[in-house]
C-alpha cells in the first residue's frame, strides 16, 4: 500500500490497540483502499505508519485473518481476500434508539453468543485467552475509573468470536460493532436503577465467570455463564422498559 505513510495514527492511550488496527484496515479493506489481492505493507511498515509494536501489528492481522478478510503466504506477505458487499448484512447503528431496538439485539446475541463461548472454551488457544484477560483487565480499568468501558467490553465479545474458528461468528460480531453493548446507547445503570459502579461490578462477576470457564475449557458452563450474562441484561432492560410505557400509559 503506497500511501501507508499518510495512515491515521492510532490513539496511543488506547489498551487496545490491535483492534484500533483491525478496525483501520478493515475500513480501508471495506472503501476500497484495500482490494481483494493487494498485498499489505511490511510489519515494519505498518509499525510506522501507526505507531504501533510488532506485537500489535500481528495480533491485528491474526485477528483479519480469523475473520477471513486476509490471508498471509509464508515468504511472500499477506494478502487481502475479500471487499465485504455494502449490501450484505448490517445493522445501522443508527437504528438501534430505543429499549425495544436494544432488547431485540440482545435477544439476537443470545442465540449466537451462547454457542460461540461453548466453542471457545473447546477451541481457543493460549493467545486468545490472553487477549481475552487483557480485554477485560481493559474493561475493569475502565470502570474503575469511570472511563468509557464500552470499546474494551466489545472486545472481549469479539475475541470470544475469534476464539471459535469459525469467521462466521466473528464476520456478524464484527457488522454488529459496538451497537450490541446495551450502553452504546442506554444508561444502562440509571435504568436498572442501580448505582453505577454496583452495576459495573456485577457486569465484571459476569464476565469472569465467563472468562473462568472458556479458561478450564468447560464448554458447557461457558454457555450457561454467557446465557446467564446476556439474559440478565435482558431481563435488567426489559423491566425499564415496562417501567417506561407503564408511566406513559
Amino acid at each position: 500500500m503506497e500511501n501507508a505513510n499518510t495512515a491515521p495514527r492510532l490513539p496511543r492511550k488506547r489498551r487496545s490497540l490491535a483492534q484500533e488496527l483491525v478496525t483501520v484496515l478493515s475500513e480501508q479493506i471495506r472503501d476500497g483502499e484495500l482490494k481483494r489481492g493487494d498485498k499489505l505493507p511490511t510489519e515494519s511498515a505498518i509499525m510506522e505508519a501507526h505507531g504501533v509494536s510488532r506485537t500489535v501489528v500481528r495480533e491485528a492481522i491474526s485477528r483479519l485473518q480469523a475473520a477471513g478478510q486476509v490471508e498471509t503466504r509464508h515468504g511472500i506477505g499477506t494478502f487481502v481476500l475479500d471487499t465485504p458487499s455494502p449490501s450484505g448484512f448490517r445493522i445501522d447503528p443508527a437504528t438501534v434508539v430505543t429499549l425495544r431496538d436494544v432488547l431485540a439485539i440482545l435477544e439476537l446475541r443470545i442465540s449466537l453468543e451462547v454457542e460461540s463461548a461453548g466453542l471457545a472454551a473447546l477451541r481457543r488457544s493460549d493467545e486468545q485467552l490472553a487477549a481475552m484477560r487483557a480485554a477485560l483487565d481493559a474493561l475493569n480499568e475502565s470502570a474503575a475509573h469511570a472511563g468509557d468501558a464500552v470499546a474494551s467490553d466489545f472486545a472481549f465479545h469479539l475475541e470470544i468470536a475469534l476464539s471459535t474458528g469459525n469467521r462466521y461468528f466473528t464476520d456478524i460480531m464484527t457488522h454488529l460493532g459496538t451497537s450490541i453493548i446495551p450502553r452504546t446507547r442506554l444508561n444502562s445503570a440509571r435504568l436498572a436503577h442501580d448505582d453505577q459502579q454496583h452495576y459495573m461490578g456485577r457486569l465484571s462477576r459476569e464476565h469472569e465467570e465467563i472468562y473462568e470457564a472458556i479458561a478450564r475449557q468447560d464448554s458447557d458452563a461457558a454457555r450457561a455463564a454467557m446465557r446467564l450474562h446476556l439474559t440478565n441484561s435482558r431481563e435488567r432492560l426489559r423491566q425499564a422498559h415496562e417501567e417506561a410505557q407503564a408511566q406513559r400509559g
